[in-house]
C-alpha cells in the first residue's frame, strides 16, 4: 500500500522550499518536525535513521525510501505535476535555465549563507561572507529588472527556492533596500497563498 509524502522540516530551514513546492503542486503530504540538534522528529524517530547527514529536508516517497536534497526534492515535486508548470517541460531551453538557476541558488546563495549560521564565527570572517553575498545579490537584483520570474514568464520551483534563501536576510539582519528588484520579487513570491499557508502551518511569521 502506498503511503502519504511525508516532508521532515525545521523552521527557518531550506525546507522550507519544497513544503511551498508541495502545496503549490496542490500535493497530499505530512510534516514531521525535525529537531535538528537533538536529532529527533516530533514523533520521537531518530533522524538519523532517516538521513544519517542529520539535515533537512528529507522527502519520505509513497514507496517509503528518502529522497534527501533540495534540489533533487523539488524537482521530483515538480514533476509529479507537469500540469501545474512548476518546472519546464524536459529538454527545453527554459528547463536548462531551469537547472541554471537551481545549482546558482543551491551553490551561491544557500551555501553562501552557510557560515552565518554559525554564533562563533569571527566578525570579520562574518563580514567578508556578507561582502560576497552583496555581490551575488546585485547580481540577481539585475537580472530580475523587467523580468516577473527567474525563468522565464512562470512562476518556478527556482523562485522559491531563491524565496526561501533570499528571506534568510531577515533572520541575518542584512538590508535588502539597495535591491528594490529583489524587494519586489520577494513581495511577490510572499504574496502567493502557498508560502502563506506553508508559513502558517511552520509557525513562523
Amino acid at each position: 500500500m502506498k503511503q502519504k509524502l511525508k516532508l521532515y522540516f525545521a523552521p527557518s530551514a531550506c525546507s522550507l522550499a519544497p513544503h511551498i513546492a508541495l502545496r503549490e503542486a496542490v500535493m497530499e503530504f505530512n510534516l514531521e518536525k525535525v529537531d535538528i540538534r537533538a536529532g529527533k522528529t516530533a514523533s520521537g524517530e531518530n533522524y538519523g535513521d532517516i538521513n544519517p547527514l542529520g539535515y533537512v529536508p528529507a522527502l519520505q516517497l509513497p514507496d517509503g525510501s528518502i529522497l534527501t536534497e533540495a534540489v533533487a526534492i523539488l524537482l521530483y515535486i515538480a514533476d509529479q505535476k507537469p500540469e501545474i508548470g512548476l518546472a519546464p517541460e524536459p529538454k527545453t531551453a527554459t528547463r536548462y535555465q531551469l537547472y541554471r538557476w537551481l545549482t546558482f541558488i543551491s551553490s551561491e546563495i544557500h551555501k553562501g549563507f552557510g557560515p552565518l549560521f554559525n554564533p562563533a564565527l569571527p566578525e570579520e570572517q562574518k563580514n567578508m561572507t556578507i561582502e560576497r553575498l552583496k555581490k551575488r545579490f546585485a547580481f540577481i537584483d539585475k537580472y530580475l529588472e523587467g523580468r516577473t520570474w527567474l525563468v522565464g514568464d512562470s512562476f518556478t520551483i527556482a523562485d522559491i527556492y531563491m524565496f526561501v534563501c533570499l528571506s534568510w536576510t531577515n533572520h541575518m539582519q542584512i538590508d535588502l533596500s539597495p535591491w528594490k528588484n529583489i524587494q519586489s520579487f520577494l513581495t511577490r513570491v510572499g504574496e502567493r497563498s502557498a508560502v502563506r499557508e506553508a508559513l502558517a502551518a511552520e509557525q513562523q511569521p
